[in-house]
């Protein structure tokens, strides 16, 4: 009997592991898909009545996560009319929507205001871009 009972304690505690593995490993997982790895992002501030922020979606939004500037800076969209996060609280500012905000270990590398066009946008981005360290930094 003490045998039996040491099994079924056995398997119990590798279903447990397993499990615990499994969730500490989506976390991990999540952690890193919300982390940039360098402490750079590029945050989008948006509204829901923002046109130039619809056409940025449909534009740039779609294919920005396949970029190699989505690599560098991960993209984080933040409704204007919503209290910041308190990440954020620093920012100040931003009044227009589109704004975005390339930031770097909780400073501001520099912004674009204003959305006028897929050019416009990349060429800015790829000027902000080469300023932020693209060394990654622990967290």
């Amino acid at each position: 009997m003490p045998s039996k009972q040491r099994e079924i304690r056995k398997a119990r505690s590798g279903h447990i592991n397993r499990k615990l593995r499994g969730l500490l490993a989506l976390f991990f997982f999540f952690i890193s898909g919300i982390l940039p790895c360098n402490g750079a992002e590029l945050v989008m501030f948006e509204s829901s009545a923002c046109v130039w922020c619809e056409a940025w979606d449909e534009e740039v939004g779609q294919i920005y996560p396949k970029t190699d500037e989505a690599k560098i800076l991960p993209l984080r969209k933040v409704d204007i009319d919503d209290p910041l996060p308190p990440s954020l609280q620093w920012v100040k500012g931003v009044v227009f929507t589109p704004t975005f905000i390339v930031v770097e270990d909780n400073k501001e590398v520099g912004r674009i205001v204003g959305y006028s066009g897929e050019a416009f946008f990349w060429g800015f981005l790829s000027k902000l871009a080469n300023q932020v360290s693209k060394n990654p930094q622990p967290r």
